[in-house]
């Protein structure tokens, strides 16, 4: 019960520091209003749905300390000494580890603050019913879509992580029970996201000052994910998704970004500035100058050629490098190799590293580092000036319909249709001048898969788990070791810069829960099997 509690406090000061200005997510203090009146009036309800949003904004979700996960897969390494960084990498980590316990109490913390907001919803008093429609439907994807991070990464076949909603009668009288499986929630989680979309507008009837709301489009591309994560122990589901995914095509009008002068620069188009808002997005991190996500730092060289405070993590290995086919222009836009010129605040440079331990960096989000003029971090209007919260005007894309686009290919192919698969692949595919394939393969999928969504925050080893392809992420990672790490033209030799790893799937499959957690549920939870 005192957890119950803690998190209803903490809905309450949220609300309470939460402003409601132009920038609807502000979380500046604009007035306390009273507990008796928290969902009366469209104001205060509209505060109470703009706190939901906060924690997308927390270095422990998604600012870094999620992506630590993710970064276990083969296309990344821990770019700098970090033992809870590198115990999680070679899955030897207890659940104690900062990256793993703040992640989870920031995720049921905003959990319970949704269940509060769709309970509060429901009953808000002077709202239109439009508003209602819209703020309950923000609620039920919100609530979706931080069970759906905690279900993916901690439940397990066999156990369930902890959920309890409001709709049940228990609820706030009891420790949130642990579902038998991780099936159970995401069962749950599909609920919500189809209640989210029936009561969600089409994201293009927001207007700037909206946009970043929970959206149509964004419940359903997360109900499409749900289902294929859900497949890997119900082949069933994938039949749910091809259906799934043309109505966000059609209805949501969702489409990949094309038309530029060349291939290239349709993949690169993604990661802009401009396109925050484009056709393509799903979902993604709102960010700005003064708040957002952080992750555009925390990949950037380390101290970021003593120009900027970059904090020099998740590096890509040589495999990733090695995984695209000859002429494929996003291996270019995704990673950067010594010698490739790049753009750092105004200034032309080829790009070398002295702290990169594996030769190469993320090159994707490096966009916003482009502006300014000289090679001058403060004639930069486009970053936060303070390196030690490294924010960007680029959003952090969590979901792009080039994505929605793969597991309609996949769920096809694992219906066995093949032909039908291609149309989708091939559509990813010829945006950045590949050749189609006609009878596309698994193999085909899994690369494209990896080619296309390569360090965003797709999760790469959820794929590895889902597919069974367990030796693919035990094998030994490799980099490009410079002779001389100051020159770009310098000789490499390519070594090993991760040794193999045991991941055992009888173990590994789901992460482990902070045994403290355990232990303050007096038993009622039980640890993730194997560990």
């Amino acid at each position: 019960m005192k957890r119950l509690q803690y998190f209803s406090l903490v809905l309450v000061l949220a609300l309470l520091g939460t402003g409601c200005s132009k920038d609807w997510v502000d979380t500046k203090p604009n007035g306390a209003p009273s507990l008796a009146y928290l969902w009366d009036g469209e104001s205060n309800v509209e505060k109470g749905i703009a706190s939901l949003y906060i924690s997308m904004r927390f270095e422990s979700t998604w600012g870094r300390n999620l992506f630590w996960m993710q970064n276990a897969s083969d296309d990344l390494i821990v770019g700098r000494s970090k033992a809870d960084g590198e115990n999680i990498k070679n899955f030897i980590c207890s659940g104690r580890e900062g990256y793993m316990t703040g992640p989870w109490n920031d995720l049921y913390t905003s959990l319970a603050n949704a269940n509060a907001a769709i309970d509060g919803v429901q009953k808000a008093t002077n709202v239109s019913e439009d508003f209602r429609k819209r703020a309950l439907g923000e609620a039920y994807f919100m609530r979706g879509f931080i069970h759906f991070w905690i279900a993916y990464l901690w439940g397990h076949e066999q156990q369930g992580v902890p959920y309890d909603g409001i709709e049940n009668s228990e609820y706030g009288k009891r420790i949130a029970p642990q579902l038998p499986s991780v099936k159970d929630n995401y069962a749950i989680i599909a609920s919500d996201m189809q209640k989210a979309a029936e009561l969600l507008p089409l994201f293009e009837t927001y207007g700037p000052a909206d946009q970043g709301r929970a959206h149509k489009a964004a419940a359903l591309g997360y109900l499409v994910k749900t289902y294929a994560y859900w497949a890997q122990y119900d082949n069933s589901k994938w039949a749910q998704i091809p259906a799934i995914a043309d109505q966000i095509k059609n209805e949501c009008h969702r489409a990949l970004i094309t038309g530029k002068p060349t291939a290239k620069d349709n993949y690169k188009a993604v990661f802009s500035i401009d396109n925050n808002w484009s056709s393509e997005y799903i979902w993604s991190v709102t960010s700005g100058t003064q708040g957002g996500s952080e992750f555009m730092g925390v990949v950037l060289e380390n101290k970021g050629w003593g120009v900027y405070n970059g904090w020099g993590y998740f590096q890509p290995t040589e495999e990733l490098y090695e995984a695209y086919e000859n002429g494929d222009p996003r291996r270019e836009v995704t990673i950067l190799k010594f010698g490739d010129d790049f753009t750092f605040f105004g200034e032309q440079r080829k790009y070398f590293s002295t702290n990169s331990l594996s030769g190469f960096q993320i090159n994707k989000y490096m966009e916003p580092y482009s502006y300014g003029s000289d090679g001058v971090a403060s004639s930069n209007t486009k970053i936060n000036q303070s390196g030690d919260y490294p924010t960007t005007m680029l959003n952090l894309p969590l979901m792009r319909y080039a994505e929605v686009l793969l597991f309609k290919a996949e769920a096809l192919l694992q219906q066995g249709q093949a032909a039908a698969a291609a149309e989708p692949l091939n559509e990813v595919r010829g945006r950045v001048g590949l050749a189609p394939i006609t009878t596309p393969t698994l193999a085909d999928l899994k690369r494209e898969r990896r080619c296309e969504l390569a360090c965003e925050w797709t999760d790469r080893l959820q794929d590895l788990k889902r597919w069974g392809d367990y030796a693919v992420i035990n094998a030994p990672l490799h980099g490009r070791i410079h002779d001389n790490k100051t020159d770009p033209a310098s000789n490499y030799t390519i070594q090993t810069v991760w040794p193999a790893r045991n991941f055992d799937p009888a173990k590994h499959m789901a992460w482990p829960i902070n045994p403290d957690e355990i232990s303050k549920s007096n038993g009622v939870y039980k640890q993730t099997p194997g560990w």
